[in-house]
């Protein structure tokens, strides 16, 4: 698509903060207003469009991605999105253990035991390791507490956080990057820990790196939308 405006500014709205293109009112996928709930989304959104050349490139314009879904997918249909989520806390890839003896599973134990330690005693709940592939249920004590703190974000929240969940497998580990417990390298070595095992093992493809890359980018990119909608909502 070619750019088509000239101007982009951000203006208040009754909901928010509305994004303009010369003047005028820029509208979702599915027709609605673009408008975010905080002046810095508002900006990041409108720093995507105003960094655009002669072709507007929608994969260089993550932040407006959030946005999109969060108005037109997440906010009709919430409860949905609420309950993909907590699937990946159900099955949550750092509870899913090697055997033991296993060199694999004394690394999985190091990188991912602390993030679960912070999990437990941060929200009161008790997560079940299982050693091998064979799925074992959390307690409905667990699910009920995450599923607490997953409602409690709001659709731009979740917008990012879906993303975390899926591309790392692992809604404990999405949780404690955006309450900020770890940084985000260890994060995100932890739900990339079984790959960066195999390399360490059979040395670097390039096409799985380069696919690697991406997902990082897409990863932080969330992490940035998601955190950006929590800190507004404790601020109110």
């Amino acid at each position: 698509m070619k750019r088509f405006y000239k101007t982009v500014s951000v203006a208040d709205a009754e909901a928010g903060y509305q994004l303009l293109l010369d003047d005028r009112p820029v509208r979702t996928p599915a027709r609605a207003p673009l408008v975010l709930p905080t002046a810095e989304m508002a900006q990041s959104v409108a720093d995507e469009w105003a960094g655009q050349g002669e072709d507007i490139v929608i994969a260089t314009m993550p932040m407006t991605g959030f946005a999109n879904a969060a108005i037109d997918r997440i906010l009709p249909d919430r409860g949905r999105f609420v309950s993909d989520i907590l699937a990946y806390g159900a099955t949550d890839t750092l509870c899913y253990r090697a055997d033991p003896g296993d060199p694999l599973a004394t690394r999985q134990q190091e990188v991912w035991e602390p993030i679960l330690t912070w999990s437990e005693k941060r929200y009161d709940i008790g997560l079940v390791r299982v050693a091998g592939i064979i799925h074992q249920p959390q307690s409905q004590h667990s699910l009920s507490r995450l599923q607490a703190v997953v409602e409690s974000f709001d659709p731009s929240g979740l917008a990012g956080l879906t993303t975390l969940a899926s591309i790392g497998g692992s809604l404990i580990a999405a949780l404690a990057l955006i309450e900020k417990a770890f940084d985000s390298e260890r994060i995100w070595q932890a739900v990339c820990l079984e790959e960066l095992w195999q390399v360490e093992l059979w040395g670097t493809d390039a096409d799985a790196e380069t696919t690697r890359q991406l997902r990082r980018a897409a990863f932080d990119d969330a992490a940035r939308f998601c955190c950006m909608a929590r800190d507004a909502n404790r601020e109110r």
